[in-house]
């Protein structure tokens, strides 16, 4: 029954960052393709969803758990590399990436880093099995396919016909945003865990850590270049929109681990569900239900079962040796 409660939670999370990949994507011509000043409406989101509200009830409700120096460490950590992974999600798509692909590559591929951080913190990497790493295979491949068999829609640029700078660009934006994203439910758990399973102190640190690597050092950054800063309501809604999906998401990831789910579990089904979410969004705006090529679909679930494989023959943590 408590696993039954982890799942709306999951559930809220991959519908969350599934559209976080396109509601960047509206934001980015009202900032005039600065990414920076998209990455500070992420962290003014987050900053008021989750450092402002929590902030509040805590002051008025209060919860159980308790502050601790590790779990504010580590719920720190998290929270940068979140930050970081969000930064690497946006400068590929202000580099010509589009969201159709930028996504389902960083949401296939960050479950296979989810699953290999989790399995190195609970020291069970050296038991991966057979089907264990045909899953991470399947992920790799059906990745790589969601990238070449892209939509056949007009309003879609191929990262085959982008420059070779902006293509490499791309490319390491997706793998830095992977590596992050994929470390950020290990790290973000282990805080929680560290402070006794209290909800919103590790939430209140993820957006405590948006709020400087996202807000703090960009503002900082434009101010040195004396760069003029280009934005328009649409602009700043869409971009704010997109940074409170996250929020949520994140959010959403520490209730489902306050229910019992553990990051080898809940991450990989976040990973496989939101690349679902940012296809449909796709086809739903674009009505290109029938001008997606095959290939894509069949990659795009390749994806979805290399994860699922990866989910379920996992190594699992060994128990604790009786005393």
């Amino acid at each position: 029954m408590r696993a039954a409660l982890v799942l709306p939670f999951v559930a809220l999370t991959f519908l969350c960052w599934g559209m976080y990949g396109p509601l960047l994507h509206h934001g980015r011509d009202g900032m005039g393709h600065n990414s920076l000043v998209q990455f500070i409406c992420v962290g003014l989101a987050y900053f008021a969803i989750a450092v402002v509200v929590p902030l509040a009830w805590l002051k008025t409700k209060g919860e159980p758990g308790r502050w601790t120096i590790n779990g504010t460490i580590w719920s720190v950590i998290a929270g940068i590399v979140g930050a970081v992974g969000a930064l690497g999600v946006i400068f590929a798509l202000t580099s010509g990436g589009s969201p159709v692909y930028v996504m389902p590559l960083v949401f296939g591929l960050a479950p296979v880093v989810n699953t290999v951080v989790s399995m190195l913190m609970s020291r069970t990497l050296r038991d991966a099995g057979k089907i264990f790493m045909a899953g991470v295979i399947l992920v790799a491949v059906g990745a790589a396919g969601v990238m070449y068999f892209k939509p056949l829609s007009s309003g879609v640029v191929s990262i085959w016909k982008l420059q070779v700078g902006q293509a490499m660009t791309v490319l390491a934006s997706i793998a830095v945003t992977a590596l992050c994203w994929g470390a950020y439910g290990p790290v973000l758990h282990k805080g929680q865990m560290k402070m006794s399973g209290s909800r919103l102190r590790p939430f209140l640190c993820v957006g405590l850590a948006y709020f400087g690597v996202a807000v703090l050092v960009p503002i900082a950054v434009l101010a040195a270049r004396n760069e003029v800063v280009e934005w328009s309501f649409s602009g700043l809604t869409w971009s704010f929109a997109a940074g409170a999906a996250g929020a949520i998401g994140a959010l959403g990831v520490i209730l489902a681990f306050n229910f019992g789910g553990r990051p080898i579990f809940v991450m990989p089904l976040v990973f496989g569900g939101a690349p679902v979410v940012n296809t449909l969004d796709f086809m739903v705006e674009h009505s290109a239900w029938d001008q997606m090529p095959l290939m894509f679909y069949v990659s795009l679930v390749a994806v979805i079962a290399g994860a699922v494989l990866v989910l379920v023959f996992a190594p699992r943590a060994h128990p604790a040796p009786a005393k």
